[in-house]
C-alpha cells in the first residue's frame, strides 16, 4: 500500500495477448445482446493496476470473525446481501481490460435482471471450512483469489470445530427498543463462530470502501428481513437502475483525479512530476532493515489486541498529551527502531509513510442510486522523525511524546495539503523508508453494531498481497480494543530482526502507553 509498492511493485510486464470482455458468470442467454460500459482508469488506479499483474501485488482483504445464528448465514441470505452491494457498486462486478500501459478500463456489463445479478455474486462466492489463520494464509501466500475478470470476491468460513456456543446478547436499556426485534426471531438460538474474508482489487477501492462496505453488508445480513424480502430488495433495486433506463458510463464511479475540484489538466501534470520525484528521493530517511534475497515471499500477520479497559486507559493518556493513537503509533515504531541500534549510527533521520484519505476533499457528487464508495482516493505522506533515544527513563518517555508531537504536526500539515504536500527535501542524503503505518482510527465509529444486535463481531484483521520485503503496520481500535499488527514478507529480511523490532514495539507500548 505504501509508495514504493505504488511505483516498484512489480517489474512491468507486456500486457497478454488474450485478454477481451470477461464477463464469464454471465447467463448465456445474455451474451447475444449483452450491454457493455466503460471508463479509463485514472492515474492513480493505472499505479495500483500495473503491479497487481504479476502475483496480486496489492489485492486487499478484510477478515472479520463473528458469531451469529447459523440461519443467517445461509448461502441464500449471503448471496443476496452480496448481490445487493454488487449492484449498487459496479465496480465490485466489474472487469479490468487492458489495452496499453496507459489504456486499462473498467467494462462494466450491465445486468439483464435481478437473477443475472444473484447470479454473479453466487459466482463470485465461496463457503469453506478453514480457520482464521489458514484462511488469510491462504489469500496472502497461496495463488491468486483475485483477476482481471475477477476484481471482488468473498469467503464465509465455518471452521470444521467451533468455538463454544454463546447465547444471543442481552439488550442493554439505551439500546433495548432497537434490538428488540431481532432478538425476538433468534431468541433460544445457539450461535456459530464464522470467519468472512472480503477480497477485493486495490485500483476498485481503498480501506474506507472495504469498511463501509463491511457495514452495510452485515446490516443487511442481521436485519429482520427475511431471505424472501431480501431478494425482493435486489429486485426492486435492479428495476430502479437499470429498467427503462438509458445507458451511460457516467454511470461507473468517476477516477480520483474527475473527483477533485479543480482544473486537473495544469495541476495534473505539476502534481504527476512533483509525485515522482518524491517517489525517487522519498526524502530523507537513512534508517531502513536490512534484507536479504530469497526466491519466495511469504507474508505474515502478527496481531495483538489489548484488552478495552486498557485500551481506554492508553486513549486517555493520549489525549493527556495532546495526540492520538495513531501519532503515539509512529513514535511506538520510531523508539523501538532507536533501540534496537541495526548496523549503528543513528544521526539519519527515520523516516515513514502513511495513506491519507481523499475523500473529504471531493466536492463533485454523484445523484443517488449511482453514488457509489467504491473508488480509490488515497494519497500517501511522510513522518520523518530523529533516531536517537536518551538513554535516561524520564527523557526517553518526554522526547517520545514529543516524538508524537511531531508525527502528529507533520500528518497534520499533510492534510492541509492534500494535493500537494510540502515536505522537505535533502537531495544530498541517503533516502529510505523504514516502513509503513496504515492508522485507521477507530473502526467502531464505522460499524454500527447496534444495527445487527444478532451478529457479534469479534475479531478484524485486514491487509493485502504484498511484494517481496514489503513491511506494513497496521494500528486501530475494534469492539472497544487497541489492535496493532505488522504484515511482512518473512523471506525478505535479515533472520531475527523484525521479530526483534516487533518484541520492542511491543515493549515501547507497555512502557509509555501503559
Amino acid at each position: 500500500m505504501g509508495r514504493t509498492e505504488l511505483y516498484n511493485g512489480a517489474l512491468l510486464t507486456p500486457p497478454l495477448s488474450d485478454e477481451h470482455l470477461p464477463a464469464t458468470d454471465a447467463p448465456s442467454s445474455a451474451r447475444a445482446d449483452a450491454v457493455y460500459l466503460e471508463r479509463k482508469m485514472g492515474d492513480t488506479e493505472l499505479s495500483y493496476f500495473l503491479p497487481s499483474r504479476q502475483s496480486g501485488v496489492n489485492d486487499m482483504y478484510l477478515h472479520l470473525g463473528f458469531n451469529a445464528p447459523e440461519h443467517l448465514v445461509s448461502r441464500a441470505r449471503v448471496r443476496a446481501a452480496w448481490a445487493l452491494l454488487r449492484l449498487r457498486h459496479p465496480l465490485l462486478a466489474a472487469a479490468a481490460q487492458m489495452h496499453d500501459y496507459d489504456d486499462v478500463r473498467f467494462v462494466y456489463r450491465v445486468p439483464v435482471d435481478a437473477d443475472d445479478v444473484l447470479q454473479s455474486a453466487d459466482a463470485n462466492l465461496e463457503y469453506r471450512t478453514q480457520a482464521k489463520d489458514e484462511l488469510i494464509d491462504a489469500y496472502l501466500n497461496g495463488p491468486r483469489t483475485l483477476s482481471n475478470d475477477r476484481l471482488s470476491y468473498l469467503v464465509v468460513s465455518r471452521p470444521e470445530v467451533d468455538a463454544l456456543l454463546t447465547p444471543p446478547r442481552t439488550p442493554s436499556p439505551s439500546g433495548e427498543g432497537q434490538l428488540r426485534l431481532a432478538l425476538d426471531d433468534v431468541a433460544g438460538l445457539p450461535h456459530s463462530q464464522f470467519d468472512l474474508l472480503i477480497c477485493a482489487m486495490h485500483f476498485i477501492g481503498d480501506g474506507m470502501a472495504l469498511h463501509t462496505f463491511a457495514n452495510d453488508f452485515f446490516g443487511l445480513l442481521g436485519s429482520s428481513k427475511t431471505d424472501a424480502e431480501l431478494d425482493e430488495m435486489l429486485r426492486t433495486e435492479w428495476s430502479e437502475r437499470w429498467q427503462n433506463k438509458d445507458n451511460d458510463s457516467s454511470i461507473l464511479p468517476a477516477a480520483m483525479e474527475d473527483n477533485i475540484p479543480i482544473k486537473w489538466s495544469k495541476l495534473h501534470a505539476a502534481a504527476a512530476s512533483i509525485d515522482f520525484q518524491m517517489s525517487q528521493q522519498k526524502l530523507v530517511g537513512g534508517q531502513a532493515f536490512p534484507r536479504r534475497k530469497h526466491a519466495e515471499r511469504r507474508t505474515v500477520v502478527p496481531t495483538l489486541s489489548f484488552p478495552e479497559d486498557r485500551t481506554k486507559a492508553m486513549l486517555t493518556r493520549c489525549k493527556a498529551h495532546g495526540v492520538s493513537i495513531s501519532a503515539a503509533l509512529f513514535a511506538v515504531c520510531n523508539a523501538a527502531w532507536a533501540r534496537l541500534a541495526v548496523d549503528g549510527g543513528h544521526e539519519l533521520p527515520t523516516l515513514m509513510y502513511s495513506a491519507l484519505n481523499l475523500r473529504p476533499y471531493f466536492t463533485v457528487r454523484r445523484p443517488a442510486p449511482w453514488d457509489s464508495y467504491w473508488f480509490l482516493s488515497i494519497g500517501y505522506f511522510n513522518v520523518i522523525l530523529p533516531t536517537f533515544v536518551p538513554a535516561d527513563r524520564a527523557r526517553a518517555e518526554a522526547t517520545f511524546w514529543h516524538r508524537a508531537r511531531q508525527a502528529k504536526e507533520q500528518s497534520a500539515r499533510a492534510a492541509r495539503h492534500p494535493l500537494l504536500p510540502v515536505l522537505p527535501a535533502r537531495a544530498t542524503a541517503p533516502s529510505a523508508a523504514l516502513l509503513g503505518l496504515s492508522l485507521l482510527g477507530n473502526l467502531d465509529g464505522m460499524y454500527k453494531h447496534a444495527a445487527f444486535p444478532a451478529v457479534r463481531l469479534h475479531t478484524l484483521t485486514t491487509g493485502s498481497r504484498q511484494r517481496h520485503g514489503a513491511m506494513l503496520l497496521f494500528g486501530y481500535t475494534f469492539v472497544g480494543k487497541l489492535w496493532v499488527s505488522l504484515g511482512y514478507d518473512e523471506n525478505g529480511f535479515a533472520e531475527g530482526v523484525v521479530d526483534r523490532f516487533w518484541t520492542e514495539a511491543l515493549k515501547v507500548i507497555d512502557e509509555f502507553l501503559g
